[in-house]
Order: structure tokens, then sequence, then C-alpha cells
């Protein structure tokens, strides 16, 4: 598949077809990745797959701790406020998504039913933790979204859907616990995988992106 095309082509998917993916294409999709630019070379990630009954008592765990109440305490906390032009794009995203969807993702109750479709991950039958040692620097986390970014492209070739969720990183505490991941490791990112299910409407609207005069500068 050309670059551009699959650069392009790639959205977040968020209703997959239950049937499970080879263990060796998933595997192949993270061994691709592993060809990501980092700081010097320093390749700061790790990679969790949960599948099956695993992912299933994962999910429930989630859920539970949802419904009791739990405060989240992601190890990256969430933004309290953005700037604009971010603000804008964020707002006119919850505009479009309300206006196909019904879903207005500004209300609280609706956050509610987003986290738990998130924990559930979306219907996929496998789910990715991707994390790091927690001493390392911001250039780290920026170097594991590179290497985020190319396990989706390369999944996106191989056929796959995938979405990146902050979300299931909410209680980073108990899901390092649940995976026997060390607790001095930093989650940073879930994402589900799977063959996706483009006849479902969830899958039907297409973000926009800014234009590129509004992103781009020329110096000469």
């Amino acid at each position: 598949m050309d670059a551009i095309e699959c650069i392009k082509g790639r959205m977040s998917i968020r209703k997959f077809k239950p049937d499970p993916v080879p263990q060796e294409v998933l595997a192949r999709v993270i061994d691709a990745a592993r060809f990501s630019p980092s700081y010097k070379n320093s390749q700061p990630w790790n990679v969790a797959v949960v599948s099956g009954d695993k992912k299933k008592a994962l999910s429930d765990l989630l859920v539970k701790l949802l419904e009791e109440g739990k405060e989240p305490c992601p190890d990256i906390p969430a933004p309290e406020s953005w700037p604009d032009p971010e603000a804008s794009r964020i707002a006119e995203l919850f505009r479009k998504r309300k206006e196909a969807t019904g879903i207005d993702l500004a209300a609280p109750e609706m956050v509610r039913k987003a986290k738990k479709a998130n924990f559930q991950f979306y219907g996929a039958p496998h789910g990715l933790f991707l994390y790091q040692h927690s001493s390392l620097s911001q250039w780290s986390i920026f170097d594991i979204g590179l290497f985020a970014q190319s396990l989706m492209l390369v999944a996106y070739a191989e056929g796959l859907g995938t979405v990146p969720q902050a979300f299931v990183t909410d209680y980073a505490r108990d899901v390092k616990e649940f995976l026997g991941i060390p607790e001095d490791m930093r989650l940073v990112l879930g994402m589900s995988i799977g063959w996706p299910d483009m006849d479902s409407p969830a899958n039907a609207m297409r973000t926009d992106r800014a234009p590129v005069e509004e992103i781009l500068s020329w110096h000469q």
C-alpha cells in the first residue's frame, strides 16, 4: 500500500468484528513498528497484548471501577483545558458527532458511556497497552507516539483497524497490576485492534483536518 494512501486512509475504528487476529499477524505489525525513529535510538516502548478471557476480565474490572466511582489516576494526566485553535477543532468534532450520531460528547453521561465502550475495547478481539519506564523524559513520550503511529499504519496496511485510547489508562495502576507490568512503568496509551466492521454506523463518520495553509508557514 502506498504510504500516502495509508496515512490518509487510516481512521479510528469504534466497532470491530469479533474474529481474533492470528498471533503471527499481530506480531508482524508490532515487529514493523519497531523501526520507528527514537531519540538516540533509545527505543523507549513496550507492548502488552491482551486477548480472550484475559481481555474480558480486564474489561470487567475497568467497568467495575468506573461504576464504583473510582477517581481516575492515569500516569499521564488528562488535559484540563485547550488553547485556540485546538479548542475550536475539538468543539467542531463534538458538534459533528452529535449531528451524525446524536451523541453529545460534552455531556457527562455521554462521557461515562464513552468510557465504558473504551473499557470494552469497542468489541475488538485484542487490546494493546504501550508503556515505558516512568523516569524517561518527555522526548520518550514523543518517541512512543511515533511508535504508536507506525503501529496503526502497519495495521491498516494489513487490513486491520485500530483506535488509540487514553481512557483505558484512567486506572493505570490497576491495569499494570492486572497485566503484571511493573509499577515503575508509565502506561502511555491503550489501543483496540482487530478486523474493522465497516458496515457499522459507528465507523461511518470521518473527522476533518485543518487545511495545510492553517498549519504551514514558509520562511525564505
